[in-house]
């Protein structure tokens, strides 16, 4: 069976294209989300997964309409690869039954490999500054968007836990869980905060 699944980011933009494109190759089930492509929660994307079988295709129009980084579409593939499941990439040309989309994939996983590790290395970095931030003033803001970027970043990694990040940045664990999920998603107060105008400092 081919299941495909589309998603476009709000309510104004159209999903004609990927439901036509989707049509056209002979998908006999189609699935859709309205959310941005950071959101975790799909229940689109989570019903076609549910309904996919060995020996099934899941089917989408661009590859960003299933991942939210390189990292996720990697694991996610492979989750389905252990199950038997294909996915095929209309505009991308990827197609993981073939022993090229494969390889491809392969190539994925290494990338995704390289990206964890400069997060990694970033987030290192971002602690470093926040503690020599945290040395040279008063007590700092429970939540800042520096510490909240940086959050994201180490909630991201699987590596991480939660307490740890919380421990690391200075903050407690219902503070972390306001403004990220467990992902490394912001949530609504973490979205606020990072669309918020930095203060201007004076003298």
């Amino acid at each position: 069976m081919l299941i495909g699944y589309m998603r476009v980011s709000t309510a104004d933009q159209s999903l004609d294209l990927q439901r036509d494109a989707l049509a056209a190759v002979g998908c006999e089930r189609i699935y859709e989300d309205i959310c941005s492509g950071i959101v975790t929660d799909r229940p689109g994307l989570a019903r076609s997964l549910e309904m996919l079988r060995v020996g099934d295709t899941l089917i989408v129009w661009k590859l960003d309409r299933i991942g939210r980084s390189l990292a996720h579409v990697v694991d996610l593939v492979g989750g389905l690869q252990g199950r038997g499941v294909g996915l095929r990439v209309l505009t991308g040309g990827i197609d993981t039954t073939s022993a090229s989309g494969r390889l491809i994939f392969g190539i994925f996983a290494t990338l995704a490999e390289f990206e964890r590790d400069l997060i990694r290395e970033r987030t290192l970095a971002g602690l470093a500054a926040a503690r020599a931030r945290g040395r040279l003033g008063g007590r700092p803001r429970l939540m800042s968007r520096a510490k909240l970027r940086t959050a994201m970043a180490m909630m991201a990694d699987r590596d991480n836990s939660a307490g740890d990040v919380a421990d690391q940045l200075g903050i407690s664990l219902s503070t972390l869980y306001a403004y990220v999920d467990g992902k490394g998603a912001a949530k609504p107060r973490g979205l606020k905060l990072l669309r918020s105008q930095p203060r201007l400092r004076t003298h």
